[in-house]
């Protein structure tokens, strides 16, 4: 769920706008609709880079091939927008990227398998899934678009271009909404630019775009439309039981980062998680905490300006990741209450639900798990068995117990991948997956905690979705 920040997937700034010959050029014949309803075309799609297999290899770390493979086609990297709508149906609109494949190769020719990605945690208001400097977009590039794939990958409403004064973060009807008319608007383009797809949709995200991921299948299969297959990765899927977690005695990593995103979602949402901002927050970071993120200004700016604390200091207390003795983000009595309402109305790990839960922020968190569908659509759950972020036996382990549990589908086809394990043996699919990431790993140091999540889990579990995919 942290900013994404992918050293993997880094693109050097200014080798890319050499590569890209400052990019700018429009397409022509999509249809416009500038109603701004739910999967319109705001805009025609402009082409914001393309670059070829040499210039891609040129300007991004020979460590992006190591995982991805050598680049097979011409990326071209388009941007658009599209109409939406904001968590409680306000009409709004969108930016995107989609990215198409071209050249000679024959992975690059003929009706391509589209692809549909939800992109992870961000605080920077201006991240453009159409721009091959941004490091996530580089990554998904190199391991889809460059080997044949269309990818659309929306903005979200509330970043870049959108006209939406917040995010809906992680409130699933709202994002699975946002994902589908991104799918919708783009495909109205595909003609004009070069876009020649099958009828193959896959669907996956990172982090938050994992829950995203799957709250998009759900919404999809509930609406009759056909998903190849899937892969969400490390998402937040059993978010009210990980809620719990947290404001126990189990901070995550970055969750005074994602605490004032998802309560600000759902108080635009639902209007009950609290009647001020002064009553969750300490009374140094309720004034404006509502629209801080996400921002123009870097996560380091708005804890130099004390506008977020340090240290990821969520609560009062002396010992513990996330607890201090001052500075601390939320009030003690709205914690108090919180857990309260935890101890007499406990959620169910294995479900993810709680149906007695009183407090709303515990309510929402509840609403918004992903443990409440019959999954038939194929799927490879993958993630970081040692994540500090998002935590994995809770998200992903349990996640995928509960969809195997429904036996609906047979056990190739609901696959869980840690990549922080062994290889189980000279046949195992994911082999590479594994052995790779335990290398990064071992590089990373001192460092990998803070790495973990963001930036050594995501090309290893990435590649492994697209061998997963290779299979339908």
């Amino acid at each position: 769920m942290k900013k994404w920040i992918s050293a993997m997937g880094a693109v050097a700034t200014a080798a890319l706008l050499t590569a890209c010959g400052g990019g700018g050029s429009a397409g022509d014949g999509a249809t416009v609709d500038l109603s701004g309803s739910r999967g319109s075309l705001i805009s025609t799609p402009i082409t914001l880079a393309e670059l070829t297999p040499a210039a891609f290899q040129a300007a991004a770390p020979a460590s992006l091939f190591q995982v991805a493979g050598a680049p097979k086609c011409t990326i071209s990297f388009k941007y658009f927008q599209y109409g939406t709508v904001g968590a409680v149906g306000e009409k709004t609109m969108a930016s995107g990227g989609i990215m198409v494949p071209s050249g000679t190769d024959a992975a690059c020719q003929g009706p391509r398998p589209v692809l549909l990605y939800a992109h992870g945690t961000s605080t920077d208001k201006n991240k453009n899934m159409a721009s091959p400097q941004d490091g996530e977009a580089a990554l998904i590039a190199a391991i889809f678009a460059a080997q044949g794939y269309i990818v659309v990958s929306p903005n979200y409403a509330g970043y870049e271009a959108s006209t939406l004064s917040y995010h809906p973060y992680l409130v699933a009807d709202q994002q699975s909404k946002d994902m589908m008319d991104a799918l919708a608007a783009a495909r109205k383009s595909f003609a004009s630019i070069g876009a020649n797809a099958n009828s193959k949709l896959f669907v996956s995200g990172y982090s938050q775009g994992g829950h995203v991921a799957l709250a998009t299948v759900k919404a999809m299969q509930a609406s009759g439309m056909t998903v190849t297959a899937s892969a969400p990765m490390s998402g937040p899927y059993n978010l009210g039981f990980f809620g719990d977690t947290v404001f126990g005695a189990q901070v995550n990593g970055g969750a005074s980062l994602f605490t004032p995103l998802l309560n600000t979602a759902f108080q635009k949402a639902y209007g009950d998680i609290y009647t001020t901002p002064s009553q969750l927050y300490a009374p140094q970071f309720a004034t404006g905490i509502e629209t801080l993120l996400p921002s123009t200004s870097s996560t380091a700016a708005l804890i130099t300006a004390g506008k977020l604390p340090q240290n990821d200091c969520m609560f009062e207390g002396a010992s513990g990741y996330g607890f201090c003795t001052s500075g601390f983000l939320v009030n003690t009595s709205y914690r108090t209450a919180v857990l309260a309402d935890a101890s007499a109305n406990a959620g169910n790990p294995s479900t993810g639900t709680a149906p007695a839960a009183a407090h709303p922020l515990r309510r929402a968190a509840y609403r918004n798990a992903l443990m409440n569908f019959t999954l038939t659509t194929p799927s490879l759950f993958c993630g970081g068995s040692n994540d500090p972020t998002v935590f994995y036996s809770m998200n992903t382990t349990a996640a995928r117990g509960f969809f195997a549990s429904q036996a609906v589908l047979p056990p190739q086809a609901l696959v869980e991948l840690n990549v922080d394990s062994s290889p189980t043996g000279p046949t195992d699919p994911f082999a590479a997956a594994k052995v790779g990431f335990g290398m990064a790993l071992a590089a990373a140091g001192t460092n990998a905690p803070a790495q973990y999540h963001g930036a050594l889990v995501p090309p290893f579990c990435n590649a492994a979705a697209r061998g997963f995919f290779a299979n339908f």
